[in-house]
C-alpha cells in the first residue's frame, strides 16, 4: 500500500511539473510562406538596403538611408560592414544608430532589406526548427546578394569587408565559412544547440577574427529563457570558440537583447574594427 501511494505521489508530482513546463513556454506563431529570394527581391533587398556612409566619402555630413537613394559621393573606397539585421528588420532604430556610430569611425555600412521579400516567412517564437533553418538559409543567401552587390559599388574596398549580424541574422553569420570578410561579428547569439537551430554549425576560420557580444542574461539564447531546450547551455560562443586565439567572447552583465549601442558592446566592437582596417 506505501508503495502504491509513493508511486502515485511521483506520478502526480511529474505530471504537475510537466503541465508547469508547457505553462511556462509560449505560444508560437509563424505567417507567410516565402524562404528564398527570386530575382526581384533580390535586387530589392540590395536596393532598399540601409546604408550608411562616413564623410570621407560624402564630402559632408554623414548619409543614412536606402542605398538607392544615395547621393552624389567622392570617388575615394572605405571599409565596409555588411550588417544582418534581426527578426524585426531594419525599422529597428538601434541599427540605424549602430551605422551612424560606424560611419564616425569612417567605415561605411550595408544592411540588406531581408523582409523585401513579398510574404516572407516570419515568427513568433517558438516554432518548429524546420521554420528557423529555412530562415536562416534565407538569411545566408543575403550575405551572397551583398558581396555581389559591393563589388560594384564604388565606395566599397572589397579588400576591408567584416561581416556583422544581430540575433535572426546572427546564425547566418556565425555558419559563413568563406573568404570574402576580413572577420566577422555575432550579436545576440550563443553558437549552441537550443531551439533555434537544428544544429549551430558555427564557423571558425583560422586567420580570420570572429568576436561575440552578448548579454549574459540574454532573455532568448541563455538559461534565463525556460524553453531555451538546452539544459547545459553556457549563453555565449564560448564552446564553439574553444581553442582559437582569433575568436572572442564580450558577454555584458545584464544587458538586453539588442545591445549594439551600449558603450560596453561599443569599445570592444570599435578595437576590433580598428584592429582589422588599421584605422
Amino acid at each position: 500500500m506505501k508503495l502504491s501511494r509513493f508511486l502515485f505521489a511521483m506520478l502526480y508530482a511529474y505530471a504537475v511539473l510537466s503541465l508547469q513546463a508547457e505553462a511556462k513556454t509560449p505560444q508560437g506563431e509563424v505567417k507567410g510562406h516565402a524562404s528564398a529570394h527570386d530575382a526581384v527581391s533580390s535586387r530589392k533587398a540590395i536596393s532598399d538596403a540601409q546604408i550608411a556612409l562616413p564623410g570621407s566619402v560624402t564630402g559632408g555630413d554623414i548619409y543614412l538611408g536606402l542605398l538607392k537613394n544615395a547621393p552624389k559621393l567622392l570617388d575615394k573606397k572605405v571599409p565596409v560592414v555588411v550588417f544582418l539585421h534581426g527578426s524585426s528588420g531594419l525599422g529597428l532604430q538601434a541599427i540605424g544608430q549602430w551605422q551612424q556610430w560606424l560611419a564616425g569611425l569612417g567605415i561605411a555600412s550595408l544592411a540588406p532589406d531581408s523582409f523585401a521579400l513579398p510574404d516572407r516567412l516570419t515568427y513568433k517564437s517558438p516554432v518548429s526548427k524546420d521554420i528557423y533553418e529555412k530562415i536562416h538559409a534565407l538569411r545566408s543567401s543575403e550575405i551572397n546578394l551583398a558581396i555581389q552587390a559591393l563589388k560594384t559599388i564604388p565606395w566599397a574596398d572589397s579588400q576591408q569587408l567584416v561581416l556583422a549580424g544581430a540575433s535572426e541574422g546572427s546564425v547566418a553569420v556565425a555558419r559563413y565559412s568563406g573568404e570574402a570578410f576580413a572577420g566577422r561579428i555575432i550579436f545576440s547569439w550563443s553558437c549552441e544547440h537550443n531551439y533555434f537551430v537544428a544544429s549551430p554549425d558555427t564557423a571558425v576560420l583560422d586567420g580570420r577574427p570572429i568576436m561575440n557580444v552578448i548579454s549574459a542574461s540574454d532573455p532568448y539564447f541563455s538559461s534565463a529563457n525556460e524553453w531555451l531546450g538546452n539544459a547545459s547551455a553556457k549563453g555565449s560562443c564560448i564552446e564553439a570558440f574553444k581553442g582559437r586565439a582569433n575568436a572572442s567572447v564580450v558577454l555584458i552583465p545584464d544587458a538586453p537583447h539588442t545591445l549594439l549601442n551600449l558603450p560596453m558592446a561599443r569599445q570592444p566592437v570599435a578595437a576590433f574594427l580598428e584592429n582589422l582596417f588599421r584605422l
